[in-house]
């Protein structure tokens, strides 16, 4: 897997603190999927809330397009310009103005190519990522 972790806030592990064995397991399959599809994707784990941004540098809105948040029955895998993507199978949730996210409950969940799709969509969105990968 091709993640560059950077920050003081922790590791990925820390982030997943006491996620349950079926949230841990989700949350490492999403994170495996967002190197999958962003090879080099640079990881900023904050132990502290509980999440994990994926992008092209350590700033949250301005450099990543993803995150990683377990919860104690679903793993949120949520993109920070969500409210942007085209989202035809309709798996986004949430009202704010810029972000969206999907609630993983299974595995099986996590492995439907909509949500590569939304993946893949979200690594390009921002100028930045897109001139990056």
């Amino acid at each position: 897997m091709s993640v560059q972790t950077v920050g003081d806030g922790g590791t990925f592990e820390d982030v997943l603190g006491k996620a349950g064995p079926a949230m841990t397991e989700i949350a490492r399959a999403a994170r495996a999927l967002i190197a999958e599809v962003f090879p080099g994707v640079t990881e900023v784990p904050w132990a502290r809330q509980r999440i994990a941004g994926y992008g092209v540098g350590p700033k949250k809105m301005s450099e990543h397009f993803a995150y990683i948040a377990p919860a104690g029955k679903h793993v949120n895998l949520g993109f920070f310009y969500g409210a942007d993507l085209d989202d035809p199978e309709g798996l986004l949730e949430g009202s704010g103005k810029a972000m969206r996210h999907i609630k993983l409950r299974s595995l099986e969940e996590l492995q439907r190519p909509a949500v590569r799709a939304l993946l893949a969509a979200a690594s390009t969105h921002l100028p930045k990522l897109s001139k990056k990968n």
